[in-house]
């Protein structure tokens, strides 16, 4: 499966440009994926048309709830804490309703990254208050529930706190899976990178309890050649049972250099790192059945304080009061791309949440509760609904994308 666009500043609704999508559609089939992750889109619009060309073609999206302008804010706790408002979760909660009645929406990310130097672990409460708060959402206002996790960044000295705290708590705080983004499997011009060599023993070796899935969600190092070899790793019995696949990183070339495809004179052209991930991915062969992955487990114990880990216990901010409206009334028009923003906006929390007040007011049936943004009357997949364990077995052998197991 495939990261499709990227989270920058100006970054633009990949969904919205028909002509470009139809394009890259083609492409998608061509590698034979089944799931793309888009990073930013714009929730004013309606994006039934773009949600069908990945339907018909079998393809799910993997979804971002922020945009660059609608997010926490990192710099600071105080500002992190500032940007935890109504204004922002107005914007999430939109991007919900324009996606959730999507059959082909497989999955939300709460954030990405947000947490990316050890002295900023200081976030993770407000990171986990969205992911509660979206759960809550989507269980109120739609009709089926929608998996809701976070994408971290492999900081070495707390990304196993990360995971333990993302799944520590009552069940209404805990994330439905965590990813990470990893770029320490590197290959060579003359050998592909080993399994140990890359150190991805010790970190199947870390998550072996763990009770919810988790998957890488960016890869593809690209230092000397870029050889995907850790693909073959991520599908084989030595990952299965503990990770579940993972999402290369990325289609487009950007100024990265990490893209897979070069836009030249509005023409998109496949480049040599396409055509060794198509070929990788072609002989790697799909996981079976469960592929030895656990299916029930207890929460974890939230991680203890360190100088790694600035979090103290479970404790999470309440829903901030302007906000909880949206779970009866609904989110309304999202801002779009063009919004003022959110940082400094609307009430920031004013309490600390009791343990199971995020839990739904509602069971999902089948009926959404209100009006959503997305119609979703044209878009159901062929593999519509299907437990996410069983996405996994269908995703193994594709690129860029979130194969989970449940």
């Amino acid at each position: 499966m495939l990261t499709y666009s990227g989270g920058a500043a100006d970054a633009k609704d990949p969904l919205l440009d028909l002509e470009t999508l139809e394009a890259d559609v083609a492409n998608f089939k061509d590698l034979g994926i089944n799931t793309v992750r888009i990073y930013t889109i714009d929730n004013s619009k309606n994006h039934d048309e773009g949600m069908k060309m990945l339907a018909d073609a079998g393809i799910y999206l993997a979804l971002d709830a922020n945009t660059p302008d609608y997010s926490l804010n990192r710099e600071t706790e105080k500002t992190c804490h500032r940007s935890y408002n109504d204004v922002y979760l107005q914007s999430v909660f939109a991007t919900v309703d324009a996606f959730a009645e999507y059959t082909n929406t497989l999955l939300f990310f709460s954030g990405n990254e947000v947490i990316n130097e050890p002295n900023n672990t200081n976030t993770a409460p407000y990171i986990k208050a969205v992911t509660r708060d979206m759960k809550q959402y989507i269980a109120n206002r739609h009709s089926r529930v929608i998996p809701v996790g976070y994408s971290a960044a492999d900081v070495a000295s707390s990304i196993e706190e990360q995971a333990l705290y993302f799944d520590c708590g009552t069940d209404d705080e805990r994330a439905d899976f965590f990813a990470f983004n990893d770029y320490s499997w590197c290959d060579s011009e003359d050998s592909l990178q080993t399994f140990k060599g890359a150190g991805w023993d010790k970190k199947v070796e870390m998550f072996k309890d763990f009770s919810k899935p988790i998957f890488l969600s960016e890869h593809g190092c690209i230092e000397d050649e870029r050889r995907w070899g850790e693909v073959g790793a991520l599908y084989s019995t030595q990952m299965s049972a503990v990770y579940s696949g993972g999402l290369a990183y990325e289609y487009t070339v950007e100024p990265n250099n990490f893209g897979i495809v070069d836009l030249k004179n509005g023409k998109v052209e496949t480049n040599e790192d396409f055509d060794k991930l198509k070929a990788m991915y072609a002989k790697t062969k799909n996981p079976t059945g469960a592929a030895g992955a656990k299916t029930n487990g207890s929460a974890s114990e939230c991680p203890e304080t360190s100088d790694d880990w600035e979090v103290e216990g479970g404790a999470l901010p309440a829903m901030p009061e302007k906000a909880q409206k949206f779970m009866d009334e609904g989110a309304g028009e999202g801002p779009g791309l063009a919004g003022d923003g959110s940082h400094f906006a609307g009430e920031a929390s004013k309490a600390t949440a009791t343990p199971g007040s995020g839990n739904p007011t509602r069971t999902p049936n089948g009926q959404a509760a209100g009006a959503a943004g997305g119609s979703g009357d044209e878009s159901a997949a062929p593999v519509a609904d299907i437990p996410l364990r069983f996405v996994a077995m269908l995703a193994a052998s594709v690129v860029f994308g979130a194969a989970m197991i449940f």
